[in-house]
C-alpha cells in the first residue's frame, strides 16, 4: 500500500481526534471485564491518560476459554477448508492495511515508538505476517509413510485447539501477529492477552478480524495484568497451547503453571543479551559502526535482539568506539509523533527507572561512561533517556549480563576469534548474534560456534518472514515466523491402516 507521508501537525491532529476503545473482546463483542475493574492507559509521550482499559480476571478467562473451546469443537473455523481460511485471513490483513494510520497512531501513543517506525515498519510487518501465513496454509502437505503394500501410514497435522497468546509491549501488534498468523491459519481458537502497557492495537484489530469474517469466539482479546488474567490462562485446564514473548523470568513461571495444570504446550520467546562482534578485518568499519548504533538504539533499545554487547577486536577498539560515538547524536529522543524522530519514549516510568538503575550500576562497577547516561525531556511529562554508551566493559558486569531493555550499549574488547566466541557465549541468553568480517571461513566458523537462534553476518536484524526466529538457552524455545511456526500450533498424528 502506497502511503503519502504526513506532517508532524497531521499526526498530532490524528492523535487528538482518535477514538480509543479499552474494552475486552469476547465471543465477537466488546465488553467490560466481569468485575467492572479498569486500569489507566497512559501515553509515555507526555504522561496523559489515553483510555480506561478493562482489567480482565480469572472469570473473564473462564468465559473466553469456554467460548473458544465451543467454537473449536463446532468446527466452523477449525474444519474449514484451508483455502477458505486463507481468504478470510487475507481480508483481515487488508482491513489492517486499510486502517494503517489509525493503528500506527495507537501504537505510537501507547508505547512511545516513533510514528515513522509504526507506520513504516510495525504495522506493515503485522499485515505481512497475517498475509504470509494465510498464503502458506493451503500449500502445506501432509505425509504418507513408506510402507509395505499391505499397510498405509499417514502423518497428518491437526489444529491443537485453544491457544492463549501472551505478547509483550515493545512491538505490540507485530509480536501478536507473529502468533495470530500461524495459529489462526492452522484452525485454532486464539485468545490474545496483550501487555497491560500497550493493549490498544490488539483491542482494535479484534473488530477488524470479525469484519473480515473470522467467526465469533475464534479470536478474542483479554486486556489485563499478567498476574491475574495471564496467570488464569496459563493455569487453565482447557487451554491447549501457551505462546509467549517476554522476559525470561515470566517465561519460567509460565512453564511452572503449565506443569501444574494440564501439561499444555508452552512456546517461549524470552530475553536476550546479544553480542555484536566486530573483527579488524571487517570490510567497512564505518557501516559496521552505523549499524552498531542502530542495533542498540532502535526502538529505544526495547528490543529482545538488541545488540547490547558490542565486542570489538583490540587492535581497532579505540578507533571503532569513536566511529560509533559519531552516530549517537542521530539517535537522540524526540517527540514520537514527529516523522523526523528516530528514538521515542521509554514505555513507562517503571521501565525508565529500571534502565536508569542499570546505568548507575554500570558506573559503580567501573565501566567508563562515554555518552548519555541521563534522563532527558522530563519537562514533557514523558519518559526519555539519552542514548548511553559504556566503554571498557567487563563481560562479568551486570550491564553485560542482564537484559536492560533500554538504550544502553556495553562495549567490550576481545583479543582474537576464540576470545570473541568465549565472551559472546558467556551469557544465559542465546537469542541472536552478529559477526562483522571479510573472511568467509571465519564467518562460517563463528556462525557455527555462536549459541544463538539467529546469527547475522555483516548486518544486524537480518531476516524476514521466511526465516525462523527464536532462541537457544534461556532465550526460550520454539520458533516464530517461517513454516516452522506451524509446528507450535498443530499436533502431529500418525494413522496406521492395515490394508490386508
Amino acid at each position: 500500500m502506497s502511503h503519502a507521508p504526513l506532517t508532524f501537525a497531521q499526526w498530532q491532529e490524528k492523535a487528538e481526534t482518535l477514538s480509543i476503545n479499552g474494552q475486552a473482546f469476547i465471543n465477537g463483542q466488546y465488553c467490560d471485564a466481569a468485575s467492572g475493574e479498569t486500569f489507566e492507559c497512559r501515553s509515555p509521550i507526555d504522561g496523559r491518560t489515553l483510555a480506561s482499559i478493562a482489567s480482565c480476571q480469572a472469570e473473564d478467562a473462564e468465559q473466553a476459554v469456554s467460548v473458544a473451546r465451543q467454537v473449536f469443537q463446532a468446527g466452523d473455523w477449525s474444519r474449514m477448508a484451508p483455502r477458505k481460511r486463507k481468504q478470510v485471513l487475507l481480508r483481515f490483513a487488508q482491513l489492517m492495511e486499510d486502517n494503517l494510520e489509525e493503528l500506527a497512531v495507537l501504537e505510537t501513543l501507547d508505547m512511545g515508538k516513533p510514528i515513522g517506525d509504526s507506520v513504516g515498519d510495525d504495522i506493515p510487518s503485522s499485515v505481512n505476517s497475517i498475509r504470509w501465513n494465510a498464503e502458506a496454509i493451503d500449500k502445506i502437505y501432509d505425509e504418507v509413510a513408506p510402507t509395505s503394500d499391505s499397510e498405509l501410514g499417514l502423518v497428518t497435522r491437526e489444529a491443537i485447539g485453544v491457544v492463549a497468546a501472551i505478547v509483550p509491549w515493545n512491538f505490540p501488534l507485530n509480536m501478536a501477529c507473529w502468533k495470530l498468523g500461524p495459529a489462526l491459519a492452522a484452525g485454532n481458537s486464539v485468545i490474545l492477552k496483550p501487555s497491560e502497557k500497550s493493549p490498544l492495537t490488539a483491542i482494535r484489530v479484534a473488530e477488524l478480524a470479525k469484519a473480515a469474517g473470522i467467526p465469533d469466539g475464534v479470536f478474542q482479546v483479554l486486556p489485563g495484568f499478567g498476574h491475574t488474567v495471564g496467570k488464569a490462562l496459563a493455569e487453565h485446564m482447557d487451554v491447549d497451547c501457551l505462546a509467549f514473548t517476554g522476559s525470561t523470568k515470566v517465561a519460567k513461571q509460565l512453564m511452572v503453571y503449565a506443569g501444574q495444570s494440564n501439561m499444555k504446550r508452552v512456546w517461549l520467546e524470552a530475553g536476550g543479551k546479544s553480542p555484536n562482534i566486530v573483527f579488524a578485518d571487517a570490510d567497512d568499519l564505518d557501516a559496521a559502526a552505523q549499524m552498531a548504533a542502530l542495533a542498540i538504539f532502535y526502538n529505544q533499545g526495547e528490543v529482545c535482539t538488541a545488540g547490547s554487547r558490542l565486542l570489538v577486536e583490540e587492535s581497532i577498539y579505540d578507533e571503532f568506539l569513536q566511529k560509533v560515538l559519531q552516530h549517537v547524536d542521530s539517535w537522540q529522543p524526540g517527540n514520537p509523533l514527529d516523522p523526523e524522530t528516530t528514538v521515542g519514549a521509554i514505555v513507562d516510568n517503571i521501565q525508565l527507572n529500571t534502565v536508569m538503575g542499570y546505568i548507575e550500576a554500570g558506573k559503580q562497577e567501573g565501566a567508563r561512561l562515554v555518552a548519555g547516561g541521563e534522563r532527558i525531556r522530563e519537562e514533557t511529562g514523558g519518559f526519555y533517556i539519552a542514548p548511553t554508551v559504556f566503554a571498557d566493559v567487563n563481560n562479568s558486569m551486570r550491564i553485560a549480563q542482564e537484559e536492560i531493555f533500554g538504550p544502553v550499549l556495553s562495549v567490550i574488547p576481545f583479543k582474537d576469534e576464540d576470545d570473541a566466541m568465549r565472551i559472546a557465549n558467556e551469557t544465559d541468553y542465546g537469542l541472536a548474534a552478529s559477526v562483522w568480517t571479510s573472511h568467509l571461513g571465519k564467518a562460517h566458523r563463528c556462525a557455527r560456534n555462536l549459541r544463538a537462534g539467529s546469527v547475522w553476518v555483516n548486518t544486524y536484524h537480518g531476516g524476514d518472514m521466511t526465516a525462523p526466529f527464536g532462541g537457544f538457552k534461556q532465550s526460550g524455545n520454539g520458533r516464530d515466523k517461517s513454516l516452522h511456526a506451524f509446528d507450535k500450533y498443530t499436533e502431529l498424528k500418525a494413522t496406521w491402516i492395515s490394508l490386508g
